[in-house]
């Protein structure tokens, strides 16, 4: 359980955000979950399994769904933020929001908490599914040295700056984006620096 006052939170803007802390608490209190200070945020819990977490925003503050994306949504009010997998959040404006949306937050966790309980979960999305962009393939082709480097990363590292470089919408950045991360690479080493 999380200190009362939110004395273990680290949550960004938690200041702005108490009243509505306050009231999704509110709304979260019926459910048979555990809270518990996780990230420096408040985190609900089934059987030690997260389900939901609030988190502040600058301008909006969100209750996250860990496996948001199993879930129905009907009322269209899930959002992924990013590139994450699994993850959606329902957004939130003030406490009067939360307070108006409470029947819909509860119907969503009341989800959440089942798919907790199935223990279901996302299918693990494969490097190789993820595009690779024609520059970076004519670098990867030209420094085996490089390659090797860039095998070694983990694959979620590797999907993650696929998609980086692939979102650029010209051929141009994708060649500034892949000589910027060259240059973090490091050919004495053999290896990856992630210095950002």
């Amino acid at each position: 359980m999380i200190a009362e006052g939110g004395a273990c939170m680290e949550m960004a803007y938690r200041e702005r955000w108490e009243a509505a802390i306050a009231e999704m608490r509110r709304v979260l209190g019926g459910f048979a979950m555990e809270e518990e200070c996780k990230w420096g945020k408040p985190t609900y819990t089934v059987d030690g399994k997260n389900v939901v977490i609030m988190q502040g925003f600058k301008e909006y503050f969100a209750l996250g769904f860990f496996q948001g994306a199993l879930l129905k949504d009907p009322k269209k009010v899930l959002v992924q933020l990013g590139q994450v997998h699994a993850g959606r959040v329902m957004k939130f404006a003030s406490a009067k929001d939360i307070t108006a949306k409470a029947a819909t937050i509860k119907a969503y966790v009341r989800q959440a908490i089942a798919v907790e309980k199935a223990g279901l979960r996302m299918k693990r999305k494969k490097t190789s599914d993820s595009p690779v962009p024609e520059e970076l393939r004519e670098r990867l082709r030209s420094d085996p040295r490089f390659k090797r480097a860039f095998e070694a990363l983990t694959p979620g590292r590797q999907r993650s700056y696929l998609y980086h470089f692939a979102a650029a919408k010209q051929s141009a950045t994708r060649v500034a984006r892949i000589k910027k991360r060259c240059r973090r690479y490091s050919k004495a080493e053999g290896s990856w620096r992630d210095a950002r």
